[in-house]
């Protein structure tokens, strides 16, 4: 007999919102994670689960539950303190009604028991397409990012958010951040008019992109005055009245910090202002595609605050950053945006657990990660969404891809990966030792060096 709770959103105003926590701190106490009103419906059902046989209880809930910092948030409470385990589950899918006009929302299903009362086995339900049918596996224990884990891992194990690499990697930035409501951005077409009546504006302009031009190979533009020469600048009037548009938006905001910036109107909000090359990460990508697309841009494009930057990148942080395993790794834990990932900065990157090589093995993956490159630019005309679409994807690419792949899975091990859920369960085991060795002595971590090795 199973109990199914379908968890019904409150109203998207700000009332509702904190309507909905108070609901929920008052229904779990502590049981909650960075989105009550998500995690309250397991915290406020754990009466629902009586103490007989084999006891049951379900949720159809958004997949953010099993995604991001919110997994290390919600489940070690539930696992530890309520004493529940995940006896099967349904990944994401889309969940909706064919009504015209109702949204499809990506949720996931997830049934609870009663340590010692879960099955020996549990089903965990997967799915290709959100909108199709769902394949079953079956598995010892099953991990809160919804993946089979074997006896030897620890299954309650979460990835928890970290403010810096725990890897022994270089920090990984965001990119800039305006905070100008869009009064220094323009289109092409905006830039060309605005040039067409000022155009001693033209060495102030930057190529400026995010995520979505730098995948589709467009670019918006931006006023950049943060070095310009003031008395210049008072003799061009269009640029003269951004400024003072700048200033007047900032002034009037609620936010301290931006009316702080009100003061200097010529400088954006975050600027990391790079003097090299830069290898650059999407926030968000589709989930269709085998590899986020990375790569390097240079210091005349300046990249916003949806790309993450790495300056002064080697080919060898390429080459993992861009390898299968490191995929592999993003998609078991990286939060999703519907379904599309969501590259974290404090979840994937500084959390990932690098390989250990000799120079050779540097060398070798830093030949192939630059014949990656080099297939790229034999096909100059095709965006990186054409490249790394999955159904048009140039087999020379794909060929390079494989190849750095395989270089870079022997240095995790031997012998060969099956897929991503093998890469993935290693990774979550050297995981589990790099984190260990947070806490051993400085001989014990010495003894744990390949785990996670500086790069």
């Amino acid at each position: 007999r199973a109990v199914v709770e379908k968890h019904e959103p409150f109203e998207l105003s700000l009332d509702g919102v904190f309507e909905a926590e108070r609901w929920a701190r008052a229904t779990t106490g502590d049981l909650l994670g960075e989105e009550p009103e998500v995690g309250a419906p397991f915290g406020g059902a754990l009466p629902a689960i009586p103490d007989r046989p084999a006891p049951r209880i379900a949720f159809v809930s958004t997949n953010s539950i099993t995604q991001g910092e919110q997994v290390a948030q919600l489940w070690p409470r539930l696992f530890r303190r309520a004493r529940l385990e995940i006896a099967f589950a349904h990944r994401t899918f889309a969940w909706g009604s064919d009504a015209r006009g109702v949204a499809h929302v990506h949720v996931v299903i997830v049934g609870l028991a009663r340590r010692g009362q879960e099955p020996t086995e549990k089903r965990l339900f997967s799915y290709e397409k959100v909108g199709g049918d769902p394949v079953e596996s079956r598995h010892p224990w099953l991990s809160p990012y919804l993946f089979g884990v074997e006896p030897q891992l620890d299954p309650h194990m979460v990835v928890r958010e970290e403010s810096r690499p725990i890897n022994g990697a270089r920090r990984l930035k965001t990119g800039v951040q305006m905070i100008d409501n869009g009064i220094l951005t323009f289109l092409d077409h905006e830039r060309a008019a605005f040039l067409a009546e000022e155009p001693a504006a033209e060495p102030y302009f930057r190529e400026y992109l995010g995520g979505d031009e730098y995948i589709n190979g467009f670019t918006r533009h931006i006023l950049y005055l943060a070095n310009a020469n003031m008395r210049e600048v008072r003799t061009l009037p269009l640029i003269a009245d951004r400024i003072r548009q700048v200033r007047a938006y900032r002034t009037s905001s609620d936010r301290p910090s931006t009316k702080l910036m009100a003061d200097t109107p010529m400088r954006v909000g975050v600027d990391e202002r790079l003097t090299s090359d830069y290898l650059v990460i999407p926030n968000t990508s589709s989930e269709k595609r085998e590899y986020i697309p990375i790569g390097w841009m240079t210091p005349a494009s300046i990249a916003n605050q949806k790309l993450r930057i790495l300056p002064d990148a080697s080919l060898w942080e390429f080459g993992v950053l861009t390898s299968a395993t490191h995929m592999a790794w993003m998609r078991a834990i990286t939060g999703r945006l519907e379904s599309r990932y969501m590259y974290s900065v404090g979840v994937v990157y500084n959390t990932f657990p690098w390989p250990a090589a000799t120079p050779a093995e540097r060398k070798k993956v830093e030949a192939l990660a630059q014949a990656v490159l080099d297939a790229r630019s034999a096909h100059p005309d095709a965006t990186l969404a054409d490249l790394y679409d999955p159904d048009l994807m140039p087999p020379d690419l794909r060929r390079a891809h494989r190849k750095l792949d395989e270089a870079v899975d022997r240095l995790y091990r031997r012998t060969p990966f099956t897929g991503d859920r093998d890469r993935a369960e290693h990774l979550f085991g050297l995981y589990e030792r790099l984190t260990a060795g947070l806490l051993a002595t400085p001989a014990k971590a010495k003894r744990q060096r390949r785990v996670g090795a500086a790069v």
